[in-house]
């Protein structure tokens, strides 16, 4: 048994702890249940809320989709073990928000999409593009996204409470894969809603406990650059070379590693920093934040479930706003934990810490739930609980959800083209339980990864840069066709798959102290300097083989660039006859006669009705008929009011949800909004440059 282990043994919770847990997860559920019932009978609805979210619902759950349990674990380790640069992940991500609700999610309102697969099928045509990219956004929603919160809850729960941790997490995704399937992207987006709160809330009580134990900010800025940061072994080892005392080879090789960095309160590093270098950080960053926040389903998908455009901008604000948080409640709070319990935390021995945590590499991913243990009173360890179940839910809720949509809107529509909505409910509901069942299996792997932040955001360098460079090429600029897009994105899978199986064929970094035998390309080429030169690499070649082959037709991009947006006219998508627009409006009756197209239109809004009346009557008189277990299953999949032979999904998007008109008044209030939240963003940021 490690250390930390036998304390979180002696860290039983008290029954208060059990009551805020209890309370925590009726509030949660009874809100599951009543969102559930809405907008879960129709594809549009359990895909996209109905469309009819506003904007403090769209930013809360951008927000929550975001800050996972890996965030607690992951920056608040980060922050431990280097100080604040972490935080520049956080608050580049707020301008990138923006970058969304004003560049990309008009775009892609005026399209009509679900997916993102989907709109660049509408842009490029053809399937290939939007097949490649379904299927990697799946195994990257798995392995990585699903492993990566999964894991971070494992160390919390684990690590700080001592309970089982099969038994912990596989409740938590059964939990969330209820919410998920029962209620679709309304009963994700409110879940979320009230778990963002949860979360500040616990998050901030713990940082207030925490500054006040080191004397506020100033206690921190004084300290944590002293030896008051550093472990026992790293002070022995320093006050015997000041005393001119021989020191054995193993303490030189690590004592050094316990020191603080000298630069821990500044975001920009050298440019040959091997953790955060300032030219991966202003670019390589960008691309894959770019990538992450806008063209990633479990993002854009919120933004599209916005009542219309003003709201999705407003929640994008709103998101950035809650984007100023994490430097505080969790960057700050794992640096003050360092401080409190160097010898835990900062441990440079790899024997000590293999003796404290388990893992010889290094123990600052424990900083998080050391405080938890250490500092929360009784009932208030309960709260943090209920925080990280909170921060894991709200983030596999929305890649459950997210990860369906993809699945059966851009891949099961493929290989059954003539599935109805009955199906394709079902399809969704049922790909999530098998995303459950490969993240349960994934849970030995991912255990004994040591460098997960590290690992998720190397493979995000090998495999984003294609695709933003892909979007972004594709939104901006017309010309760019097919063939150019599909084969960057082919260069780019190539050149990315290359380095990331170079890469991991040496296995995990080489700890602090030990020379690293990678060879130079692998050990010096900061994975975010590799994601400019692949981005680099993708454009070019996007844009020599568009320039090679055949343009598309103006008349198939209207509304779907940035520049087009406000186009107006009929577009046609590539693939698709223009058959309908040269036939006369007009239609000829039995006898022969020529009627107007308006009473035959009339004529089949009216049968429509009277169809819609007569199969509702024949559903009803079906579900009468049904045992009840068939009853609950139906009701369960949210197609208990629907027909096997509907097919509104193949319906298109209606024109009022397309339209990206604003009013005035509150597009003013949130341009206003977007530049105070940038300037914030702006001065934090100038401030620990």
């Amino acid at each position: 048994m490690t250390i930390l282990e036998d304390l979180a043994a002696k860290s039983q919770l008290h029954w208060s702890d059990y009551i805020v847990l209890i309370a925590y997860f009726v509030i949660v559920i009874g809100v599951g249940i009543w969102s559930s019932c809405l907008n879960r009978g129709s594809v549009g609805g359990y895909f996209l809320a109905g469309r009819n979210m506003n904007w403090v619902l769209v930013g809360a759950s951008l927000f929550a989709s975001n800050i996972g349990s890996g965030h607690f674990i992951g920056l608040a380790g980060s922050g431990a073990a280097s100080g604040v640069a972490i935080s520049i992940f956080e608050l580049s991500a707020i301008f990138i928000l923006l970058l969304l609700g004003w560049v990309f999610v008009p775009v892609y309102i005026t399209s009509g999409v679900y997916t993102m697969p989907e709109y660049l099928k509408k842009r490029f045509g053809g399937e290939r593009i939007r097949v490649y990219l379904a299927v990697l956004a799946v195994i990257l929603y798995v392995f990585t996204k699903v492993s990566a919160d999964l894991f971070a809850g494992a160390v919390f729960i684990e690590q700080s409470l001592g309970w089982n941790i099969w038994g912990a997490i596989i409740a938590l995704l059964i939990l969330a894969m209820v919410f998920t399937i029962g209620g679709g992207l309304s009963a994700v987006i409110w879940t979320d809603f009230v778990q963002v709160f949860i979360m500040i809330i616990g998050a901030f009580v713990l940082m207030v406990i925490s500054f006040t134990r080191i004397g506020g900010y100033a206690g921190l800025e004084e300290k944590f650059l002293g030896p008051e940061a550093w472990p026992n072994f790293t002070r022995q080892y320093v006050d015997m070379v000041e005393a001119g005392q021989n020191v054995s080879d193993h303490m030189e090789t690590y004592a050094k590693c316990g020191m603080t960095n000298q630069n821990a309160f500044h975001l920009m590093r050298r440019a040959d920093d091997s953790s955060l270098p300032w030219p991966g950080i202003m670019f390589g960053l960008t691309i894959s934040s770019v990538w992450y926040w806008c063209s990633d389903q479990v993002i854009v998908q919120r933004a599209l479930a916005a009542k219309n455009l003003v709201h999705a901008k407003a929640g994008t604000v709103l998101a950035g706003s809650l984007k100023l948080l994490p430097m505080f409640i969790m960057v700050f709070p794992g640096m003050i934990s360092r401080l409190l319990y160097p010898e835990l935390v900062a441990c440079a021995d790899p024997d000590s810490c293999k003796e404290i945590c388990g893992n010889p590499a290094g123990c600052t991913n424990i900083a998080y739930p050391l405080l938890v243990v250490k500092l929360m009173p009784n009932g208030a360890r309960g709260l943090m609980l209920a925080v990280m179940m909170s921060a894991l839910m709200s983030s596999l809720t929305s890649i459950f959800n997210s990860s369906s949509t993809i699945f059966t809107m851009d891949i099961w529509r493929r290989l059954r083209k003539n599935s109805s909505d009955m199906e394709l409910m079902i399809v969704g509901r049922v790909f999530v339980l098998a995303i459950v069942a490969v993240s349960i299996a994934w849970i030995p792997i991912i255990q004994n990864i040591s460098e997960l932040f590290h690992y998720i955001q190397g493979i995000t360098s090998f495999l984003a840069p294609p695709v933003c460079a892909v979007y972004v090429l594709g939104i901006l600029w017309k010309r760019i066709n097919e063939q150019g897009a599909f084969w960057g994105l082919m260069v780019g899978l190539v050149v990315g798959m290359i380095r990331f199986i170079w890469e991991f064929s040496y296995g995990p970094a080489p700890p602090c102290g030990e020379e690293d035998t990678r060879h130079p390309l692998i050990a010096n080429v900061h994975y975010l300097h590799f994601g400019i030169l692949l981005f680099g690499i993708v454009v070019i070649v996007t844009i020599v083989i568009s320039f090679l082959t055949k343009p598309i037709d103006n008349k198939h991009l209207i509304r779907l660039t940035f520049p087009s947006r406000f186009e107006e006219g009929e577009r046609i998508d590539i693939g698709e006859t223009e058959s309908t627009d040269s036939k006369p409006k007009v239609g000829v009756n039995e006898e022969g006669s020529v009627i107007p197209l308006t009473e035959i239109n009339n004529k089949e809004e009216a049968d429509v009705q009277e169809a819609d009346l007569e199969g509702q009557e024949d559903v009803t008189a079906r579900n009468a008929s049904f045992p009840w277990y068939k009853k609950a299953i139906y009701w369960i999949c949210g197609v208990e009011n629907m027909t096997s032979s509907s097919h509104d999904s193949d319906k298109p998007v209606e024109e009022a949800d397309m339209s990206i008109d604003e009013d005035p008044r509150w597009s003013r209030w949130t341009n206003f909004s977007a530049v105070v939240v940038m300037i914030a963003a702006a001065f934090v940021w100038g401030f620990y440059a």
